[in-house]
């Protein structure tokens, strides 16, 4: 039996290479679609935002000479590569979807607003949200967090490449111990790196549950769905 009712997925722009160290790898895609496809069969409204980190970051741009804010509109424009092609992956599986984008750029895609998001999760849709909040110096967590908020999600999932948040990286430090809950104010505390602090904050403020979890493990995102006690929850 699925736990939440209509969700906000965020998934990280990295986590389409792959194997591969730049772009959108195929396997990888078709795996989120197919998990993203079997979700949505139980009924379960899904609006998604992918970062844009496997084709441009805009903050690292500017240590290259970039300017922040032309930097951050190509991250903008990264995002809406990506969830041009989930929408493309989702469309050979039959799932029906909509790219809704937060700078205008028809008919790439259709101008955002939250009516038109929750009546296309209504009609069964699943709903790429893409270009961020559309503003310079704000992170896609943020966008996230926003989006899931204004849809009125019930939770927002952070799928990324670690099966939860830690003490310490995982992937750095052998010691580092998994939470299976954590409160917002323990992550403010301990410093740690879930999500930026504004996207924290905003979750926080406005009482969003967030599960963090390994989306790359197949068949996760419908365990989590299910209740199953994998990832880790973030709530007050």
């Amino acid at each position: 039996m699925a736990t939440y009712k209509r969700i906000l997925l965020k998934i990280s722009g990295e986590s389409l290479m792959g194997e591969q160290q730049y772009g959108i790898d195929a396997q990888r895609l078709q795996q989120y679609a197919e998990q993203i496809r079997e979700v949505a069969a139980q009924g379960i409204q899904v609006a998604i935002v992918i970062g844009g980190g496997n084709i441009f970051r805009g903050l690292s741009g500017t240590s290259k000479g970039f300017d922040r804010v032309k930097g951050d509109q190509m991250g903008m424009l990264a995002t809406t590569i990506n969830s041009l092609a989930l929408s493309s992956a989702l469309a050979s599986l039959s799932v029906k979807t909509r790219v809704l984008t937060a700078i205008r750029m028809e008919p790439i895609g259709e101008f955002y607003s939250k009516q038109k998001a929750i009546e296309s999760l209504e009609r069964g849709e699943i709903v790429l949200l893409a270009a961020g909040t559309g503003n310079p110096f704000f992170t896609t967590d943020t966008g996230s967090s926003l989006r899931a908020i204004e849809i009125e999600a019930d939770v927002m999932l952070k799928g990324t490449r670690v099966d939860g948040i830690y003490t310490a990286d995982p992937e750095k430090d052998a010691t580092a111990v998994k939470f299976d809950e954590i409160t917002y104010d323990e992550i403010y505390k301990r410093g740690l790196k879930v999500m930026d602090l504004t996207a924290t904050t905003m979750c926080k403020e406005n009482h969003l549950p967030i599960v963090v979890f390994n989306m790359d493990k197949y068949g996760n995102l419908k365990k989590v769905l299910n209740g199953e006690s994998i990832g880790t929850l973030v709530k007050e």
